[in-house]
């Protein structure tokens, strides 16, 4: 499975930003897409994960109401589109893919994009 994230940028307080996270090889394996973000000097924390049909989701406390993830089958495509945001969202986001049940904890996605930044500042 390859994973490649895009989307990140620059955006002020209150903006938006839509990631996408573009899956390829054996999809037939993944059982959950899932975004964590890292900010410097911080852990790798989970951010939202999606089931590879479609539903159910789940969000972080931190973003839920604001962020909201989703798959795109014609594509093969995980998105995350981040609205309201705030300069501590700031950090480097990566797409995970994991072929066991859903968890919160980055060490159970065997399957990692790049990463991507998002800088949120005036």
């Amino acid at each position: 499975v390859q994973l490649q994230a895009s989307g990140g940028g620059l955006v002020q307080p209150g903006g938006s930003l839509r990631l996408s996270c573009a899956i390829s090889g054996r999809t037939a394996s993944i059982n959950y897409m899932a975004w964590f973000r890292q900010a410097p000097g911080k852990e790798r924390e989970f951010v939202a994960a999606v089931a590879w049909r479609g539903s159910p989701r789940y969000h972080a406390d931190s973003v839920r109401g604001r962020f909201s993830i989703s798959m795109v089958h014609s594509t093969n495509t995980a998105s995350l589109q981040m609205n309201s945001l705030r300069p501590e969202d700031t950090a480097v986001y990566y797409c995970a893919a994991g072929d066991s049940r859903l968890s919160y904890t980055a060490a159970s996605y065997p399957y990692w994009g790049q990463g991507t930044l998002v800088t949120v500042s005036s």
